[in-house]
């Protein structure tokens, strides 16, 4: 049986590309890449900017240690209705996140699976999630995000995890969905960390491009992904919704 969130994003594009279809004609331009953060297949496989983050990571003084943020704190902190200039945000319903993570096979790429649902191992503590469009009418982009609540030593183990898979996960099969292609991404610089990688999955019988980007700020995930129905090859996270909502999430850590 396919995950809730699965059903529930990809309905969503759907209906997006459903209003869009007589608008676009033909799809000249499908060969184009997105211009966000997780997008770009000509930056080769992003393995020079794990790297980099790494080193950034190393040279950057020791981080003060933060603590969970509570359910209240995030709702603060997630983009909402006038944040982002002609974005649309609606909310996620707790059905579309199921908190059970469900086996990956093969093993190694579980943290992707995970992340598919906005789950994560260890658990948040708290989670919120949303779901926006852009202010291009004739951009069928949906984009899909979340705030994931770890104590920080949590929230890093779950973004090595993440990392690692980056290397050793090509292809996996999860919920009755298969998923190919799987490659490691340029990494934007937000957070104090960040992974981003593609998926090509199988969906509701569509083969759908999906981009990944997961940043960490202190001990707060904001996770997001991004699919295009209309223009399968021209997908990614764009950059100023992941700048706005770490901007929001770090302002919130403070506040808290």
């Amino acid at each position: 049986m396919k995950s809730s969130v699965s059903r529930a994003v990809v309905a969503a594009s759907v209906m997006v590309a459903l209003g869009l279809t007589a608008a676009c004609g033909s799809d000249k331009g499908s060969g184009d890449n997105g211009s966000g953060s997780g997008s770009g297949s000509g930056s080769g496989s992003g393995s020079g900017d794990k790297k980099q983050s790494g080193q950034q990571a190393k040279q950057k003084p020791a981080e003060k240690k933060s603590t969970a943020l509570s359910a209240a704190d995030l709702e603060k902190a997630v983009l909402a209705k006038g944040d982002l200039k002609g974005y649309k945000v609606e909310k996620m319903s707790a059905e579309d996140m199921p908190s059970q993570t469900v086996p990956a096979d093969p093993a190694a790429c579980q943290p992707f699976a995970d992340m598919f649902m906005f789950a994560t191992q260890p658990s948040a503590k708290a989670r919120v999630g949303r779901i926006m469009t852009g202010p291009d009418e004739l951009d069928a982009t949906v984009i899909s995000l979340a705030l994931l609540a770890h104590e920080q030593p949590d929230a890093e183990k779950v973004m090595d995890d993440l990392r690692t898979a980056t290397k050793n996960c090509t292809a996996y099969e999860h919920a009755d969905s298969k998923y190919r292609d799987v490659a490691a991404l340029p990494t934007p610089k937000a957070g104090d960390e960040a992974v981003s990688y593609k998926v090509v999955g199988l969906i509701e019988g569509q083969k759908t491009p999906m981009s990944f980007t997961v940043v960490r700020s202190g001990s707060t995930l904001a996770a997001f992904y991004s699919i295009n129905l209309l223009k399968p090859k021209k997908f990614g996270v764009p950059a100023e919704v992941v700048e706005a909502q770490v901007k929001k999430v770090e302002k919130a850590k403070q506040a808290a």
